[in-house]
């Protein structure tokens, strides 16, 4: 996985709202959304398929690897820089939805990824996972 970058603390008091969904489930209201079906899969490794992007063995076989690594290493300055400039702007609220196929797997792995990202940057989110639970 990337290292997390740090930023300058948020002079707002921005909310931000992560959360994953699965696009066979339609899509979500957000103010952005990231579709990250191009991750590897966990759902076609019968070992795997069963657990969600929670699992830590799911989330190494989702980001750890070459396409995930340099998404994360375009993502994660995006993220904080937004994050700065909603806050700056005094933006209250933002919703930041990430997609894949069912809301399992890959969404999951990547929203955990910057919950963390976020939290270590001080800045105050909320974490859902709209799908984690349906087929």
């Amino acid at each position: 996985m990337s290292i997390i970058p740090q930023v300058n603390q948020p002079s707002g008091s921005l909310k931000i709202n992560l959360f994953s969904f699965g696009f066979k489930h339609g899509q979500p209201d957000a103010d952005m959304v990231w579709d990250v079906r191009f991750l590897p899969n966990p759902y076609w490794d019968e070992g795997l398929k069963s657990f969600t992007g929670l699992d830590e063995r799911i989330s190494r076989y989702v980001l750890d690897n070459e396409k995930g690594g340099k998404f994360l290493e375009l993502l994660d300055p995006l993220v904080l820089f937004l994050a700065q400039s909603f806050s700056d702007s005094n933006r209250e609220e933002v919703r930041l939805a990430i997609g894949c196929t069912g809301g399992k797997h890959r969404s999951v792995a990547v929203t955990v990824h910057l919950a963390r990202l976020l939290s270590v940057n001080g800045l105050q989110i909320e974490v859902s996972h709209r799908d984690i639970t349906k087929d």
